[in-house]
Order: C-alpha cells, then sequence, then structure tokens
C-alpha cells in the first residue's frame, strides 16, 4: 500500500505542475507570420486570438481574397507554434515521458 499512497502523491504533484503549466500558458504569447511578415496573428497560449496587424500596403479592395488566405495562413503559423511550445512545456512537465497515440494532456 506505501507504493499506492506514493503514485497517489506523485499524481497530486503532476496535476498541481500541469495547473501551474497552464497558467504560464495561457500568459503566453506566441505570433505566426505570413507574407514575409505583412500579417501577423497573436495567439495566447489557449489558442485565443489575441491581435492581428495587417500591413497597410496589402489593403486592397480589389484583392480581399488574398488578405483572408494571408490571415488564415499568419494564424496558422501561430497555432502550430502554440502547440510546440505545450510539447515543450509537456515534456518538461512529464520528464520526457511519452504519452500513448491520441492521449492528450491536459485530459
Amino acid at each position: 500500500m506505501k507504493n499506492l499512497g506514493n503514485m497517489l502523491k506523485q499524481a497530486q504533484e503532476m496535476q498541481a505542475k500541469m495547473a501551474e503549466m497552464q497558467a504560464r500558458m495561457a500568459e503566453t504569447e506566441v505570433s505566426g507570420a505570413a507574407g514575409g511578415g505583412l500579417v501577423t496573428v497573436t495567439l495566447n497560449g489557449k489558442g485565443d486570438v489575441r491581435k492581428i496587424k495587417i500591413d497597410p500596403s496589402l489593403v486592397d479592395p480589389n484583392d480581399v481574397e488574398m488578405l483572408e488566405d494571408l490571415i488564415v495562413a499568419a494564424a496558422n503559423d501561430a497555432k502550430g507554434k502554440v502547440e510546440s511550445h505545450m510539447q515543450e512545456e509537456m515534456g518538461k512537465l512529464t520528464g520526457g515521458m511519452k504519452l500513448p497515440p491520441g492521449m492528450k494532456l491536459p485530459f
């Protein structure tokens, strides 16, 4: 039973560390860019959009579709960076322990 108690204690410690990491991630901001940096989208660690910057030279009422595509590309770039950052933080938290495919933390 001593091992079970230790496992429960470790699980509680990991849960507390996970909560701390989630709080840090919520405050982290990551930017993605498209069009050579002419469009920038900034997300927080939870994936919420915080800012969008568009270089005025891109604003062309006759070509709105290009601007829309660049915004989507920049948002996807930022999302990929957020996911990479989350993986790095999870690796620190789990000590590099690999999770089974399809299993994501936090649950």
